[in-house]
């Protein structure tokens, strides 16, 4: 049978640029995933993995023209865009070599032995090890951040685990480079190139997630592709965790006072937020609720003004410009919703940006019953939902109809920030049990790579609690091992009474 060619593919245009590769079978994706499961020995000295990724920064820096240059043209991302991802993407390289050189990651705890206490403790140490092979399913949306150099593969690597990566098929030739990029810095750091392999294909995808060497699987995508690689990762003879960030509709809430203050300052930054990428951030605002009455009218007057002033782009591929067409157009369909910037086709390969506008009562009342729940899902591009609201009340009733999000917004008045408690508060309680992060008088979009991030939410904005931005995601990839009452001499070096490696650890007399 012959194999399926891989092309990388002009979204400006919706030409083939050529081909990349062919999607893998099931024996090359066993020999991907052996050879990486027999370079985990290579990858257990931490002065080696930072010399490694700090040696993977620099060569992607090195190679920015001909990086930027590819995924542009796979992707239509545009330069500048680009170009400041993978700025972001070689720093969370670079940031993960820091940890690791640091060494708290480890987590190390020693509690001595205290024999005289009821019952009597025994000696125990405890750090964390790796898990093994990670599997990584490259986003559409970021073709280097989350992508085959990105912070999936940089924090399993600096957690020790080699990694295979599924490549998006929205950007083949990107995704081929940067893994040759990878490899090359392993073996310029003494690693077998193997730590890092590149696999394409749907069937490899799943073929990858049931590999019994496979441990742990990162996912960055769609809710439909990511439940179903998460339900065979538990169905597995030998489950996995599955770390899938799935979908998000990061809802904003402008407060009455905060509409009086700066309505028109909040209607363009909103339009800013939606429109960015063309509405492919996985933090892009999908559903805002402004008040009732000319405060709101405000808001949204500066929103459409702005909307109407952006101009068409291109999605990612003609599949997502179809799927955001029909989107719209079923959610526009709906009893009592509204276009005042219709969104849609903007020409032959692009879409224009836009709004929908329902009153809360809509939602609150139909619930469940009248499809106005289809409002309360993502729909991937340049639209989002402005829902009218009476009073807190109504708001908070919508609120609570949402299921778990990466991001909840809050835009107050200076009057509320300044004041604490009150009904700011009890919105701040509703979107912390909603949102893994939030955000007040600000925007969701751009979600910075810093030691406190949290990148996650409740399902199904994610399948865990995990964050995939930030120092602490490189926790997925590590599991916790306690050692009782071992001798010195047999203890890992991590753990020895001398801590010969000079890591910090909390100790417990």
């Amino acid at each position: 049978m012959a194999a399926t060619p891989v092309w990388s593919v002009d979204p400006r245009t919706g030409k083939q640029r050529g081909q990349v590769a062919v999607e893998a079978a099931p024996a090359e994706v066993d020999g991907a995933v052996r050879a990486a499961h027999a370079a985990r020995g290579a990858l257990a000295d931490a002065a080696t993995r930072v010399a490694f990724l700090r040696a993977a920064a620099d060569l992607l820096d090195a190679s920015a023209a001909q990086v930027v240059e590819t995924a542009d043209a796979e992707t239509a991302l545009g330069t500048g865009r680009l170009t400041g991802e993978l700025a972001r993407t070689t720093g969370q390289l670079r940031a993960f070599a820091d940890a690791v050189e640091e060494g708290s990651y480890l987590d190390i705890r020693i509690d001595r032995a205290d024999p005289a206490r009821t019952p009597p403790r025994p000696e125990l140490r405890r750090y964390k090890v790796p898990l093994g092979v990670v599997a990584v399913y490259a986003a559409s949306n970021f073709p280097l951040a989350f992508s085959v150099p990105g912070g999936d593969t940089a924090s399993a690597l600096a957690a020790g685990c080699p990694v295979v990566v599924k490549a998006h098929p929205d950007h083949p030739a990107t995704s081929e480079l940067c893994a040759s990029l990878l490899r090359r810095a392993a073996v310029a750091t003494g690693l077998p190139p193997e730590v890092v392999a590149v696999v394409h294909g749907f069937g490899a995808g799943l073929e990858l997630v049931r590999h019994p060497l496979v441990s742990a699987a990162g996912f960055t995508g769609s809710i439909r592709g990511g439940r179903a690689l998460f339900d065979a990762a538990a169905a597995r003879p030998v489950p996995i965790p599955f770390h899938g960030e799935l979908g998000s509709l990061n809802p904003v809430v402008v407060t009455a006072a905060a509409a009086a203050e700066r309505a028109e300052e909040i209607g363009t930054g909103l339009a800013g937020a939606v429109t960015l990428g063309v509405g492919q951030f996985c933090v892009k605002p999908g559903l805002v609720l402004v008040p009732e009455g000319a405060d709101g009218d405000r808001v949204t007057g500066a929103l459409t003004k702005a909307l109407e002033e952006t101009g068409p782009g291109v999605l990612l591929d003609h599949r997502m410009r179809e799927a955001f067409i029909e989107g719209v157009r079923e959610r526009a369909a709906l009893p009592a919703v509204t276009s005042p910037v219709a969104a849609g086709p903007g020409g032959e390969h692009t879409v224009g940006a836009g709004y929908l506008a329902v009153p809360a009562r809509t939602l609150v009342e139909g619930a469940g019953t009248s499809g106005h729940e289809l409002l309360l899902e993502e729909c991937f591009g340049p639209v989002t939902v402005v829902v009218r609201y009476a009073d807190q009340g109504e708001a908070a009733a919508v609120l609570g109809l949402l299921c778990g999000n990466l991001s909840a917004t809050l835009h107050l008045s200076a009057a509320e920030t300044a004041g604490g408690g009150g009904p700011a508060a009890e919105l701040i309680a509703q979107f912390t049990a909603l949102a893994g992060r939030i955000v007040v008088n600000g925007w969701p979009t751009g979600v910075a790579v810093a030691p406190a991030q949290h990148h996650g939410g409740p399902y199904p904005a994610a399948t865990s609690h995990s964050t995939s931005v930030g120092g602490t995601a490189i926790e997925r990839w590590l599991r916790p091992v306690a050692y009782q009452s071992v001798p010195d001499a047999l203890l890992p070096p991590e753990l020895r009474e001398a801590n010969p490696l000079g890591l910090p650890r909390r100790v417990t007399s």
